[in-house]
């Protein structure tokens, strides 16, 4: 049985039809990335609760639909990216309806030309400054321009063209049993806390070094903390943390579980850490909506688009220092969402603000 882990952020809205005439079929196209379609859980779960016994369609990708099975009320179609025109085709066929309203939430070539395959009455994309790769050529209403905000709060905005607002930001992550159970047979829970650090982001240039990595977790087990690495079954994940273990004077301590957990066990395992350290990534967003806290790394991209949404206290933010750096002015002046993925950007990051965000944290807990 799936048990919904229930987290939940305050939002300014309240939810409630302001319309009769309400959609009964919904399309929601987001086929990536695992800490994207987190970001997307709080909208159905508006969608579901302003419009009871609506039915939800989710486009999405392969790993993605691991991640979220089990999400109730919502029928999962999978589109392989690999597959091309010809996949596109099929999904036409499997959907085998017209909905009501297709809610386009992502901008790529390759989903906007997807989304010309779901046959819908409403299409409904992003507003134009968040638009690209010819988005506008393939819906015909926009979602409100809300300025500078989180993507979550932006996804969140697909709400409001169908007449529905938001009081609140609910994840219910699907977790089953197993999982929960598995991840806490992992270490024995003798009242130490647990740094759990996830090294890797799918793009290679947001990862901090290794040696950095190794000293801050040398700094925690100093302070008695536990340390455990977790990751994928890549390559580079698993040399990053070899070369974290390596440059590790209390390497023999560590809990090292990459390459070992599954999608469903992933946010089990990061239920159960205290803290979880990490850089923009996929597990950022997973920690977040299983109510984990976070030390964010961010130096490519801005946490204040795209950190962990329910609280950035103990992030370290050095985007303005790589504006300034890589793209001659201040993070202000930039377009709101520019990553700023360039050799050596991470460096800015010490581990100095890593240990200090850490003892932030660490202190908050006295």
């Amino acid at each position: 049985m799936f048990v919904g882990v229930e987290t939940r952020h305050s939002s300014e809205c309240n939810n409630r039809v302001q319309k009769p005439h309400a959609p009964r079929s919904i399309c929601l196209l987001r086929l990536s990335a695992l800490g994207d379609v987190t970001h997307v859980l709080p909208l159905v779960h508006t969608l579901q609760a302003g419009l009871p016994g609506v039915e939800l369609t989710w486009v999405i990708g392969r790993g993605e639909h691991r991640l979220l099975d089990g999400l109730p009320g919502v029928r999962f179609v999978e589109y392989d990216k690999k597959t091309g025109l010809a996949g596109m085709r099929a999904l036409r066929r499997e959907l085998a309806q017209r909905f009501d309203a297709l809610l386009q939430l992502q901008v790529s070539a390759r989903a906007n030309l997807l989304s010309a395959f779901v046959p819908a009455r409403r299409r409904i994309g992003y507003d134009r400054s968040r638009s690209k790769e010819g988005h506008g050529l393939f819906v015909s209403e926009r979602i409100p321009d809300h300025g500078d905000i989180h993507v979550l709060d932006a996804i969140g905005s697909f709400c409001e063209p169908l007449r529905l607002v938001r009081d609140e930001v609910v994840w219910n992550l699907p977790v089953p049993d197993d999982a929960h159970a598995w991840a806490r047979a992992q270490w024995q829970h003798d009242g130490r806390r647990t740094l759990m650090i996830s090294p890797c982001s799918s793009h290679a240039l947001r990862n901090w070094r290794a040696d950095r990595y190794a000293a801050l977790a040398d700094h925690a087990a100093a302070q008695g903390w536990r340390i455990v690495l977790c990751g994928g079954r890549s390559e580079l994940e698993r040399s990053t943390g070899d070369a974290i273990l390596n440059a590790m004077a209390a390497r023999d301590g560590v809990l090292d579980l990459i390459g070992k957990d599954t999608l469903k066990q992933l946010p089990a395992l990061l239920a159960h850490a205290d803290l979880l350290v990490t850089p923009d990534s996929g597990p950022m967003h997973i920690a977040n909506a299983m109510g984990t806290k976070v030390l964010g790394l961010h130096a490519a991209t801005n946490p204040h688009r795209s950190g962990p949404y329910s609280d950035r206290r103990w992030c370290v933010d050095r985007y303005d220092d790589a504006a300034r750096r890589f793209r001659g002015r201040p993070a202000a002046e930039l377009k709101w969402g520019t990553k700023i993925e360039a050799e050596g950007v991470m460096d800015l990051i010490a581990v100095d603000d890593a240990i200090g965000a850490f003892e932030r944290f660490r202190t908050s807990l006295d």
